[in-house]
């Protein structure tokens, strides 16, 4: 039987669907329990490439024969070779093209909303990092939010629907993954805003973004209201978008609140971030349709594939905004934090234009899922 192939894109399709199918990972196990692909249908088996060189006879029983079988490995060798096999065998069998590497970087653009003068608002999720990153769209202007370093997927997709990028923005000092923000900005020469408090190393210019500097897109006013709310990082800044929307960066998540230790404050910031959460939040609107800069399972993902969830919700629903006692909410905040992202130092220079990595180094360093949330 033929082997196919089958796309990041095809396969995220798939997840969004809740396809059923089935994954052979054949990377090391330590590589599979730290990041795998995940969905509401999908079954795994994880078998290292090494141990089926000599066939796969022996844990064929183990693959089910009335499934759609796809095989996955790093970067598409190990699995093709291994997806080869099975057809021989007789299996209905295809791999991932380009591996987890590609499956890391694929971003799935889904729109979320139409604005009230005649823009619209993209949400261009990244499936297999968990990262949100936004396009803001008024009569042939765009604004990004919190884009990844895939800056191409942006411009093309910008010039898809005959627009031009002219302000970039980051919520914060990234340290999970590689903002191309700047890079964006320069290409496009458009301009780039970063929070000046996270941004007093950076080696680069940048436009200070500040609370009350409301900057419009377009001229249809459709406006993007920064609103300074510190507690991930000490410049962290929510914006709210057309009195309709707030993008919190990675202060809320749907199921999750944002983590205050990635530059070592924990202890410093955990009061900011309360007081973002239970007082500054607390006084917007609770009709906000809150859109994150991560999401942490797939359940939080909608039937369209799109993160969102009103805030009013968010207060009855997500435990991280009901913690009364203020010693309970620091007790939680520092005692269930994660194991810090993948070389999240190194990206955080990477951000701040310290250092200036190769794009494969650029790929290692964020290889694995995002760990922004406490749970």
């Amino acid at each position: 039987m033929p082997v196919n192939s089958l796309t990041a894109k095809e396969v995220t399709k798939k997840v969004i669907n809740k396809e059923p199918f089935f994954i052979l990972d054949v990377r090391n196990e330590e590589a599979f329990q730290d990041w795998k692909i995940e969905g509401e249908n999908i079954q795994s088996l994880n078998i290292p490439y090494f141990d089926l060189l000599d066939g796969v006879e022996e844990m064929l029983d183990q693959v089910p024969a009335d499934k759609e079988v796809l095989v996955v490995c790093a970067k598409e060798g190990s699995s093709i070779m291994v997806a080869d096999m099975l057809s021989e065998a007789g299996r209905t069998v295809s791999y991932l093209k380009g591996g987890m590497k590609v499956w890391g970087e694929h971003l799935e653009p889904v729109k979320v909303g139409d604005l009230k003068d005649g823009g619209e608002l993209y949400q261009f999720v990244r499936i297999g990092k968990g990262c949100l990153s936004y396009m803001i769209v008024s009569n042939g202007e765009a604004a990004l939010i919190d884009s990844t370093r895939m800056s191409d997927v942006y411009i093309d997709f910008v010039q898809e629907i005959g627009a031009k990028i002219t302000h970039v923005f980051d919520t914060h000092l990234h340290a999970d993954h590689i903002s191309g923000g700047r890079k964006i900005a320069e290409t496009t020469n458009a301009t780039y805003w970063l929070p000046p408090k996270d941004a007093q190393d950076v080696t680069f210019d940048y436009q200070p973004l500040e609370e009350g500097q409301d900057v419009t897109i377009g001229n249809t006013t459709i406006k993007i209201h920064p609103l300074y709310s510190p507690g991930h990082t000490i410049g962290s800044t929510s914006f709210i978008v057309d009195d309709s929307y707030l993008l919190s960066g990675d202060i809320l998540f749907i199921d999750s609140i944002g983590r205050p230790d990635l530059a070592g404050l924990a202890e410093d910031w955990v009061r900011d971030l309360r007081e973002t959460l239970y007082t500054r939040y607390k006084e917007l609107s609770d009709d906000l349709i809150v859109l994150p800069a991560h999401f942490m399972i797939m359940e939080e993902l909608n039937d369209d594939g799109s993160v969102s969830e009103k805030l009013g919700t968010l207060f009855e629903k997500n435990h991280g905004l009901n913690i009364e006692d203020e010693a309970a909410f620091r007790e939680m905040v520092t005692g269930n934090l994660p194991p810090q992202p993948n070389a999240y130092q190194e990206i955080r220079e990477t951000n701040m234009g310290k250092v200036e990595p190769d794009e494969e180094k650029q790929r290692e360093m964020e290889i694995g899922p995002n760990r922004c949330a406490i749970r």
